[in-house]
């Protein structure tokens, strides 16, 4: 089961996964850092394929260590119409086990997660954005 948590979103708002359970699949993908160079491959990826997410009936969350006006910039330059979280602390990364690359920079993981709430899928990878959107995709159509 995938673990319940509430973060701030780029608009302030407060965002908790029991808000989508039982209503859309949920694609949460943790990544370092807003507008670094992999992250925002990835952003831009999952912003490409947004529709495709949202007709199988996901919902895409981006959760990152950054604050709420990062988050806020970062969606608003590239034109992201997902929801991203502020995880300061990394306590949600924590709940999830996504740790650090090499001890230093912040992991890159997805998650698929069912309307029940239950884990179907984990991609973890550093380097391959791609196949974070690849893996979600089949994930997300499967289900």
């Amino acid at each position: 089961m995938a673990p319940g948590f509430t973060l701030p979103s780029q608009d302030g708002s407060m965002v908790s996964l029991s808000q989508f359970l039982g209503k859309k699949t949920i694609v949460l993908f943790f990544y370092p850092k807003d507008e670094s160079y992999g992250c925002t491959k990835e952003a831009c990826s999952f912003r490409d394929n947004y529709e495709v997410f949202q007709e199988a009936g996901a919902e895409l969350i981006g959760i990152s260590a950054d604050d709420q006006a990062s988050h806020k910039s970062f969606a608003s330059h590239h034109k992201l119409p997902f929801i991203l979280l502020s995880d300061p602390e990394r306590k949600v990364a924590g709940l999830y086990n996504v740790g650090k690359t090499m001890g230093l920079i912040p992991g890159r993981a997805t998650y698929v997660i069912d309307k029940k709430g239950v884990i179907r899928k984990i991609f973890s990878s550093q380097f391959n954005f791609q196949k974070h959107i690849e893996e979600a995709i089949k994930i997300v159509k499967e289900i």
